[in-house]
């Protein structure tokens, strides 16, 4: 005979169990999808903020690089090219020059004034700092000799505009120059010692003589015996500018890459 009661105990015990498993799983507290939510909009926003920093960075860093290189040339009539075309005289022919060599971001500055004496230069400095110059390629002193000012007050000026411009931040080349004997061999031998004299103490380069190799010949030079021809200024640049100028550029571009370098790390990031 068929025991009724053990045979509908199974269902009711399994019904029990399914009951048991219902009630506990309906006990257990979900996740918060909302906590989950902005921790994830947390470390999305990080992400996107370092990825913002180090592109603003970068950015800063390429900008810096490619910021042209400013060289003043800073002078005279031998300097603003007096009695040559505009594309003549010798700024005009050293940044051509240069972007020939291939120093595309270089651009030279011409501050020359006719008639510009040590002192007149003293008084404009103000004025020709705002280009803000890498570089200067400073020559003057030539109208001083021909009207016989004191060696030493052209000293003087030499100096204060040399120090005006290192203050400045710009590495300074200093032209030398030479005149003729009409004033008596004291005065020329004195006016000549400024220069090396200047540029050792002041820790500046020196080209010995701006117009070494021009100064005296006659089919470099025009009808008044001072003032260099177009190709006299294309001696002066490839032959006493570039050689003592590239080193001071190459130094300059390499410093400028290797800040923009740092600049632009990646900085480690802690999450």
């Amino acid at each position: 005979m068929i025991n009724i009661s053990s045979y509908l105990a199974k269902p009711l015990i399994i019904a029990a169990a399914l009951s048991v498993t219902l009630v506990v799983s309906g006990c257990q507290k979900e996740p918060d999808s909302n906590t989950a939510d902005d921790s994830t909009q947390t470390t999305s926003t990080q992400n996107i903020n370092t990825q913002t920093n180090e592109t603003q960075k970068i950015t800063e860093a390429t900008e810096q690089q490619q910021a042209p290189l400013t060289i003043l040339a800073l002078g005279d009539s031998l300097t603003e090219g007096l009695g040559v075309d505009n594309d003549a005289n010798y700024p005009a022919q050293l940044e051509a020059r240069l972007q020939e060599l291939g120093y595309k971001n270089v651009k030279v500055v011409n501050s020359g004034l006719s008639g510009e004496t040590s002192t007149g230069l003293v008084n404009r400095l103000d004025w020709v700092l705002q280009t803000k110059p890498d570089i200067t390629i400073l020559t003057v002193g030539a109208n001083d000799a021909i009207r016989g000012i004191d060696v030493a007050t052209v000293e003087a000026n030499i100096r204060t505009a040399v120090k005006r411009l290192q203050d400045n931040g710009s590495e300074v080349i200093l032209g030398g120059m030479q005149i003729y004997d009409n004033l008596g061999s004291d005065y020329v031998e004195s006016f000549a010692a400024i220069y090396p004299r200047v540029a050792k103490d002041m820790n500046v380069t020196l080209i010995p003589f701006f117009l070494d190799g021009v100064g005296g010949d006659p089919k470099l030079n025009q009808a008044d015996a001072i003032h260099p021809t177009k190709e006299g200024y294309t001696i002066i640049v490839n032959d006493n500018i570039l050689p003592i100028l590239q080193p001071k550029i190459e130094k300059l571009e390499a410093n400028h890459a290797n800040t923009a370098t740092k600049s632009s790390t990646p900085t480690e990031t802690t999450q």
